[in-house]
């Protein structure tokens, strides 16, 4: 995300490259977290938005919302088994 000078939010939008990047995932495992018929099957992995005929984008702070999601998860199933 970034801020304009009115404080209003500039939303960014992340192509491919950039999502396999920032999540650390290739681009088949991202599809298969989209695909319901995958076993990697993720209900709360941001959906791509069509930005043409064909390209799709992220908005960069669904990903991150995703990601904190991740990370929160994680941290109370750790601390529940210890």
């Amino acid at each position: 995300m970034i801020k304009e000078n009115s404080n209003k939010l500039m939303l960014r939008i992340l192509r491919m490259r950039q999502l396999r990047e920032r999540l650390g995932l290739s681009t088949s495992t991202i599809y298969d977290r989209l695909n319901p018929m995958s076993p990697r099957y993720d209900c709360s992995f941001p959906r791509p938005i069509k930005l043409g005929a064909s390209a799709v984008g992220w908005i960069e702070e669904d990903v991150c919302r995703w990601i904190e999601s991740r990370i929160a998860e994680s941290r109370n199933v750790y601390s529940v088994n210890s």
